[in-house]
């Protein structure tokens, strides 16, 4: 379950991300108002068993059940959980078209969900691998094993660190990089591990470690790049970014 707005007086237009039909959206009738109409079902992040019906016009799909599959509880108990996921539901909701069936987006989706659920990994990084992943199923993959005017190889790079090109989408080398103030910087470290999670199995992804450095430097080229490349700026990362800036570490 991707979002949910209040429609009239009573009822309630529900978004989901399918594992066969990809984004829908259905009205969910006296959802707003009666205590037993979908009681404490029709929950953010949860995955769901639904059913559904077309009425006799030509309006949204009509939701007649729906029963829990994973209601992933533990990240509406945290604010901070609830931010991150916040932010990757709202990415596939302005991203995915309705009706298109995407299962490698569904399938990545799920499995962080269900990771930032158990606890099994910090945040950062879990967040990390979902924007790194979706961006490449989006065909935005960053190039970060060459360089991305000359394709001299990042083996062959000199320097410890390497400049990323935010417009071009990838690192360049030290003889194509830009020399301007304030360029975006990665480390060889940093740059090798998210090469690991972009090729990894994504049943493997609960093994990298990532240094306080490495995390620090990927979500400032990740919450910088991924805007660019979707051309929006989503709600939900303004209030991730305030809360991590209040936030102990």
């Amino acid at each position: 379950m991707l979002r949910a707005t209040e429609h009239g007086d009573y009822d309630k237009i529900i978004a989901f991300f399918t594992l066969k039909r990809g984004k829908i959206s259905v009205i969910a009738k006296g959802a707003k108002k009666s205590v037993k109409r979908f009681a404490g079902v029709l929950e953010i992040f949860s995955i769901l068993n639904l059913v559904w019906s077309y009425g006799r016009g030509r309006g949204l799909p009509i939701l007649k059940e729906a029963s829990l599959s994973h209601p992933f509880e533990q990240i509406r108990t945290d604010i901070t959980k609830t931010a991150y996921a916040s932010y990757w539901c709202e990415l596939v909701y302005i991203w995915m078209e309705q009706g298109q069936k995407q299962v490698s987006v569904y399938r990545l989706l799920e499995h962080i969900l269900d990771q930032l659920n158990r606890g099994s990994l910090f945040e950062h990084v879990l967040h990390i691998t979902f924007l790194l992943r979706f961006m490449t199923i989006s065909g935005f993959r960053p190039v970060l094993d060459y360089c991305n005017t000359c394709r001299t190889t990042l083996e062959q790079f000199e320097r410890s660190s390497v400049v990323f090109d935010i417009s071009r989408g990838g690192v360049l080398c030290e003889k194509c990089a830009p020399q301007e103030a304030g360029r975006l910087s990665l480390s060889k470290g940093t740059v090798k591990l998210l090469l690991w999670v972009l090729n990894a199995p994504l049943e493997k992804l609960d093994r990298p470690r990532f240094s306080r450095q490495a995390i620090e430097e990927s979500l400032r080229m990740l919450e910088v790049f991924v805007p660019y490349h979707l051309g929006k700026e989503t709600k939900s990362l303004k209030f991730l970014k305030q809360l991590d800036s209040v936030l102990p570490h």
